[in-house]
């Protein structure tokens, strides 16, 4: 009998320790940081999912994103990205009408963009008993560098300076993402996201096409040219022209081709025969990411909880 009050002594001691460390991630969390990577598509003048059929053409982006929680169903993140994308003529479909151009870019981009995610279920919670699955909308404003490039000779020139339609667009524009997410509870600490992001721009600059054809700087791309590529820029128009039409055998402009291909067309404008884009003015180019991540919370004790366990000899708690 009298060791009955010291074995409830046992007990109620090894209660309260167990509730001590479930009470130690009995708090919020509103603070968390996560990483990112994925394909990359871009949508623009040379290339069109919506209208035709080109199949996926995709380049990759990494990105890196900080958290808070500010309401019930709402956090707010900063995004910094570095994209990278591109688009080809080449595996144009040909009812585009594009393939004849030959035209192309790359372009490696940086990124950053202030977002509100709006959640399905509640995230102002206990980080323990955070929803193991929880899907998300999302919207912000951002920017971007704008970096567009071409090869030329085994050799990669920055398009934006060299004017190829005489039109100066600048070298960071405004994005608009918008999108849609999905996180998975690993552990008290960690989320995996899979997130789908839209990026509508106002510029139809991000592969240096816009206009829909030379007729406004075929003279400026002469002059640069010069006679027999002998002028103080001969790149720009082997950069702007590459339709084989337009070339001669060793893969040069045919300079009195493309000065006498203008035209007047049945309104009467003047144009000229060497096309390039839409040329229309409301339509803008933007670009798809597709990433995976993790997304890691802030904890009191995270660092001896999680990232010293098994370094340490004092035994670490882990629910999940």
């Amino acid at each position: 009998m009298k060791k009955l009050p010291f074995l409830f002594l046992l007990l109620g001691l090894a209660q309260s320790l167990q509730a001590q460390s479930f009470n130690r991630f009995k708090f919020e969390e509103p603070w968390s940081v996560g990483v990112g990577i994925g394909p990359t598509q871009y949508f623009g003048e040379l290339y069109s999912l919506w209208k035709y059929v080109e199949g996926v053409q995709p380049d990759y982006n990494v990105s890196v994103n900080v958290r808070r929680t500010t309401g019930t169903h709402i956090r707010l993140r900063f995004d910094a990205s570095y994209i990278q994308m591109s688009g080809s003529d080449i595996p144009s479909d040909p009812r585009a009408f594009r393939y004849p151009r030959s035209l192309e870019f790359r372009a490696r981009n940086f990124e950053a963009a202030f977002i509100g995610e709006y959640h399905w279920k509640p995230v102002k919670i206990n980080n323990i008993t955070r929803h193991f699955l929880n899907w998300y909308v999302f919207a912000g404003v951002g920017a971007s560098t704008n970096t567009p490039k071409a090869q030329l000779d085994g050799e990669y020139y920055s398009l934006r300076p060299l004017a190829l339609e005489d039109n100066e667009y600048p070298a960071v524009v405004m994005v608009f993402p918008m999108g849609l997410g999905m996180k998975y509870k690993l552990n008290v600490y960690t989320d995996l996201f899979i997130e789908g992001n839209y990026r509508f721009t106002m510029t139809d600059y991000l592969d240096d096409v816009s206009a829909f054809n030379l007729k406004d700087s075929y003279l400026s791309l002469l002059e640069s040219y010069g006679d027999n590529g002998n002028g103080p820029m001969p790149e720009r128009l082997r950069l702007a022209v590459r339709n084989p039409q337009w070339l001669d055998d060793d893969g040069l402009p045919k300079t009195d081709a493309i000065r006498n291909a203008v035209y007047y067309d049945k309104n009467g404008e003047f144009q000229h025969s060497i096309r390039r884009g839409s040329g229309l003015d409301h339509r803008y180019d933007g670009y798809f990411t597709l990433n995976v991540g993790v997304e890691i919370y802030f904890s009191q004790d995270i660092w001896e909880n999680w990232l010293r366990r098994g370094r340490t000899k004092q035994r670490g708690w882990r629910f999940w």
